[in-house]
């Protein structure tokens, strides 16, 4: 534990301040590899972004990042970034693998118990759960079993219980992604209006090898900050 929040207090040091002219609103993001970037996530994370290009996607500087775009505005601050790179909600992975280690619902629990409540909580998953085709499952909002929490929906409800009742004072926001199994978003929304959690429904994001470009990334910050004025 002490290593993680070594590790977040050094790699946020280099992230823009908040300007003292106005309400600076604190921020963490759970999230998968689209909200990645190499030496700004937990050690031992998977990362996608990095100063190495990968694929034909053109995001090499932390900087384009949508999450460092939003700081750098002055009115935002980044504490905790615990985005972990193919990670599902559920403990679903891809190949129907038991991916509990780096699930959602597992990571949330560390980036609670970590650090200060932040005044935002972005939550930017549920695009690997699609695109694994991990079992989808229905919404249920209590009594969890193990074996449901290998499925999207009811792992969502799981995690948005235990959030709200972790973080009472802090807003979440699901951030959904576009290209998702319609079932997915459906259902995350409707999990959303249940728990009196935010939901954004992106659009428009130009992506390269299947994620954020430059330009993507800046389309996911606009429309954030737009949303939480």
């Amino acid at each position: 534990m002490k290593k993680f929040i070594l590790i977040i207090i050094s790699t946020l040091a280099v992230l823009c301040a908040c300007s003292q002219q106005d309400q600076c609103r604190t921020v963490s993001i759970l999230g998968d590899s689209y909200s990645t970037f190499e030496g700004y996530i937990p050690e031992g994370n998977a990362i996608w972004y990095s100063a190495a290009p990968n694929g034909d996607n053109d995001v090499v500087r932390v900087e384009d990042t949508w999450w460092h775009l939003m700081c750098a505005s002055g009115k935002f601050k980044l504490l905790q970034n615990d985005s972990y790179s193919g990670s599902t909600i559920c403990n679903t992975g891809y190949g129907a693998c038991d991916a509990t280690y780096c699930s959602f619902i597992t990571r949330m629990k560390r980036l609670v118990e970590a650090g200060e409540a932040p005044d935002i909580l972005f939550i930017f998953g549920a695009t690997n759960d699609s695109w694994a085709n991990s079992p989808i499952g229905s919404l249920q909002y209590s009594d969890w079993t193990t074996e449901d929490l290998f499925s999207c929906l009811p792992a969502c409800c799981y995690m948005l219980d235990y959030l709200k009742e972790s973080l009472p004072e802090t807003r979440i926001v699901f951030v959904i992604n576009t290209e998702l199994k319609d079932e997915i978003v459906s259902g995350i929304m409707e999990a959303c209006d249940h728990y009196d959690v935010s939901s954004v429904l992106l659009k428009d994001i130009d992506k390269l090898s299947g994620h954020p470009s430059v330009l993507g990334m800046q389309q996911i910050c606009n429309q954030l900050v737009e949303f939480v004025k």
